[in-house]
């Protein structure tokens, strides 16, 4: 699957234009990146497509030297199995 990018977000479409895959992370205010929605079609379920797009946004945040707040679920299960992206995680507590 080829990903598409914009800011804050890196998604897959169809041919006819139709979401496949996607992760968004808009930049708020405070200069921190919410990871907010991760969607996979479920014809694509199970195919490690919501790792791959998770991974790319640690990558396209870490290269811009931001930080993530998890607002997002897998997001948050995500990094808890990726700690070598932890350093990228702000907390709110």
């Amino acid at each position: 699957m080829e990903f598409q990018r914009e800011p804050g977000r890196i998604f897959a479409l169809d041919e006819a234009g139709k979401v496949l895959a996607e992760v968004t992370f808009p930049t708020k205010e405070d200069g921190v990146a919410e990871i907010d929605h991760t969607y996979v079609d479920p014809a694509f379920r199970g195919k490690g497509i919501a790792d791959q797009l998770l991974r790319e946004a640690a990558e396209t945040l870490q290269s811009e030297g931001k930080k993530a707040r998890l607002i997002c679920s897998y997001a948050v299960t995500w990094f808890e199995a990726h700690p070598e992206y932890g350093r990228l995680v702000v907390s709110d507590k």
